[in-house]
């Protein structure tokens, strides 16, 4: 059994930070103390590191099956690793989708065979396709997804009948994309009158307003209320609908939790002029106003987790008109770099950015031993170098799609090393190309 030993770790971990030496055994952390005794162990020094969980990632789009020109799961897995981040959980929106359990297993089993870190896949849910939603195994798929306003793929669920058996009938988390599609219908008609079809991209937000979120999730959170649905809202992107969620109980006890992810709390409206449909995603990236209250809304615990909703599409997709340019952004490589850029601006303290993309959302999915570096629990972790000063550029991302948003961006602190079941799947800034994931699994009760 190859045993390793960090030495000199800044172990970051349950709200503390400590100096302390990990010791790892095969796939499990079986030791966390200080001097520990490195007899038959590879030495790793950790001096001026800090080690802290592998980041759980509960919504990403890795595009296979079907639409594997822009990414698939070996490769956003390797980028996945890269940025830290050793689980994720992925969308149902391939082609063909995820629907029905056969498909959803094919996703797994090519997981098993192709992906660098650990993995799950949302079943997703259809107008139509009740009977296989309710055949789902809580204990080993995350959950399921309902589309209410239409995204890549044609999953839209815009039936009140079929909704209203979903939030009755499914006894496992509803993870929710919510944006009115009617909505969102009449206001890019209003846009097509005044522009025809060459709408400017700064037209995005206009068209995937506020209004069309807040209706959405509202009605999302009064049907879990009905029904004493399992609810967990993706990607809240406005300042409106940050009231229609509690900051006053444990994650273990809400019923209904929400998700912001790191594009909407970094960039705002502005960004359009220079970035283009770089950033064009759904829900679209709004206000500074909305961008500054979603950071406080955080701040203040009515948002759960962080997540990327990591979207790839080639630049040559993204570099048509706004009408045919698709919605996404690759994310899951940069969120921790994202979020180290709040921590070295003074604005979050490193235990919080730890316990929101690695303690909660394992508490969040009930995920069993992992999302943090506890004694037996599993070996997913991450060495950062916390001052090194680095810049985004086509060299150093490992997206299929060979492009990002942050290119010629320069940020403090870097994922150093990654290890995930007790191997190193990103060594010393490079790529180990190993295959160490495993399904999760989840204590659903």
């Amino acid at each position: 059994m190859i045993k390793t030993l960090l030495r000199d770790a800044t172990l970051i971990n349950r709200n503390q930070i400590k100096k302390v030496d990990i010791l790892i055994e095969g796939d499990r952390i079986s030791k966390i103390d200080t001097n520990i005794d490195s007899d038959n162990a590879i030495v790793i020094d950790c001096e001026g590191k800090w080690v802290i969980p592998g980041i759980i990632d509960d919504q990403v789009h890795f595009r296979e099956p079907g639409l594997t020109h822009k990414a698939n799961i070996a490769t956003e897995s390797a980028a996945a690793a890269a940025g830290g981040v050793t689980s994720f959980m992925e969308m149902p929106n391939t082609k063909p989708p995820a629907v029905t359990q056969d498909e959803l297993e094919k996703k797994y089993i090519s997981a098993s065979q192709t992906s660098t870190v650990n993995y799950s896949f949302f079943m997703g849910a259809t107008n139509d396709n009740l009977d296989e939603v309710l055949k789902t195994n809580p204990e080993n798929v995350c959950g399921v997804k309902i589309f209410m306003g239409s995204s890549t793929g044609n999953m839209l669920v815009d039936n009140e009948a079929t909704l209203n058996e979903l939030f009755s009938k499914v006894k496992m988390l509803i993870a929710t994309h919510c944006e009115d599609e009617a909505t969102i219908r009449g206001n890019l008609a209003i846009a097509k009158e005044e522009f025809g079809e060459d709408i400017p991209i700064e037209m995005h937000p206009v068209i995937r307003n506020t209004e069309g979120c807040y209706k959405s999730s509202s009605m999302a959170i009064k049907m879990a209320k009905r029904y004493g649905t399992r609810l967990h809202i993706l990607h809240i992107s406005t300042a409106k609908e940050i009231d229609l969620f509690v900051n006053n109980l444990p994650i273990r006890e809400k019923n209904i939790t929400a998700e912001v992810c790191v594009h909407h709390l970094f960039f705002d409206e502005s960004y359009y002029k220079t970035l283009g449909n770089k950033v064009k995603c759904n829900p679209a990236i709004k206000k500074a106003s909305d961008k500054t209250a979603l950071f406080q809304g955080l701040i203040n615990g009515y948002f759960d987790v962080i997540a990327t909703d990591h979207a790839p599409h080639t630049i040559e997709e993204k570099s048509k008109p706004y009408m045919g340019a698709p919605s996404g952004l690759p994310l899951v490589q940069h969120s921790l770099t994202l979020m180290l850029d709040f921590y070295h601006k003074g604005l979050l303290p490193i235990e919080f950015i730890v316990d929101k993309m690695c303690h909660a959302p394992a508490e969040l999915f009930r995920i069993k031993d992992r999302g943090y570096i506890d004694e037996g629990k599993f070996a997913d972790l991450v060495i950062v170098d916390p001052n090194k000063e680095w810049t985004i550029d086509k060299s150093n991302i490992e997206y299929k799609c060979g492009w990002s948003p942050l290119e010629g961006f320069k940020f403090k602190g870097k994922v150093t090393s990654t290890m995930c079941n007790g191997k190193w799947v990103y060594e010393n800034e490079s790529l180990t190309k190993t295959l160490a994931g495993e399904r999760l699994l989840f204590n659903y009760q």
